[in-house]
């Protein structure tokens, strides 16, 4: 019976092992679809129309594209423990804020992500982690925080790609 057990714990402990991994691994597979979506998005938006803002209090299609770059490294960071090579909101001030230079950050900040992702144990997704000093909650939430503010600012630009004349990108699920 002992024998049995044991057994039966292993078993139930390596599925989960697995689990977790498939969980990192699928992690870095929607990271790299949503920076494939994020870049169709960036090459959708003529150059002449990055400087574009629907009213004047709101961020430029350039600033939202950077903004949101700026939340992949503040929360990646944060959740990985790897050190952000940029500032916090340093993105977003950048002068340059030409297409070129947008697509280069952004796609940088992507990669940031994904990077510091594939680094991850699967035990470290349940540490504990306080994100930006005040937000208590698991690495792999402050993960799912990140990835739900990219979507949320890219979604922001199918507004921005319409004012323009542009057609925005088919959705990308999978």
């Amino acid at each position: 019976m002992k024998k049995l057990l044991t057994t039966l714990a292993l078993v139930i402990g390596l599925s989960v092992l697995s689990q977790a991994q498939t969980s990192i691994e699928e992690m870095v597979k929607d990271w790299e679809r949503a920076k494939a979506y994020t870049k169709e998005y960036l090459d959708a938006m003529p150059a002449e129309n990055y400087g574009l803002k629907p009213t004047p209090e709101m961020r430029s299609f350039a600033q939202q594209m950077l903004h949101l770059t700026d939340g992949n490294y503040g929360f990646a960071s944060a959740a990985t423990g790897v050190a952000s090579p940029i500032g916090q909101g340093e993105s977003e001030k950048s002068t340059d804020q030409s297409k070129e230079n947008v697509t280069k950050l952004v796609m940088a900040g992507y990669d940031f992500v994904i990077n510091s992702l594939k680094t991850m144990t699967p035990a470290q997704l349940s540490e504990a982690t306080k994100l930006f000093g005040q937000f208590d909650m698991s690495k792999g939430k402050a993960l799912e925080k990140c990835f739900e503010h990219q979507t949320h600012h890219r979604g922001q630009t199918t507004v921005y790609l319409r004012l323009a004349g542009a057609t925005p990108p088919q959705e990308k699920l999978f």
